[in-house]
């Protein structure tokens, strides 16, 4: 399963809209995360078709992210650490996007040349991951 996440501001009835937008081009939702952060919603969906999903969409007025990106929630003063651990293990950042936070936390998408290794290092800041390490 590959997810599909997208930022938009929080409203009443998103996650209605999303779901019947899916539903009606027959994309099910197999998993699915929220984090409301500075007013921001952060909805990361795993669904068997990410691309056909990122299409319906960005077509329905709606912002993703990057397929590949991988996206981490951490509290906003350690995305250094994180920046440092992916360095020194040799896996190069290819861009960093910052898609909301608020003054204790930040939910941001990375790209890197390594994206299973990052995955496996950043598995405890996925975005979902209720464990999660700040």
């Amino acid at each position: 399963m590959k997810s599909v996440t997208i930022v938009s501001e929080d409203r009443v009835g998103l996650l209605a809209d999303i779901s019947y937008i899916l539903g009606k081009s027959s994309v099910n939702i197999d998993g699915l995360h929220v984090d409301v952060i500075g007013g921001k919603a952060v909805i990361s969906m795993e669904v068997k078709d990410p691309k056909k999903a990122d299409d319906i969409l960005i077509r329905n007025g709606f912002k993703t992210t990057d397929p590949t990106a991988i996206v981490i929630k951490v509290s906003n003063n350690s995305m250094e650490k994180i920046t440092e651990m992916l360095e020194l293990e040799k896996v190069t950042i290819k861009g960093l996007n910052k898609l909301s936070s608020d003054s204790n936390e930040g939910i941001f998408a990375i790209n890197v040349d390594k994206p299973r290794k990052a995955t496996k290092m950043l598995s405890p800041f996925l975005l979902g991951n209720q464990d999660a390490i700040y």
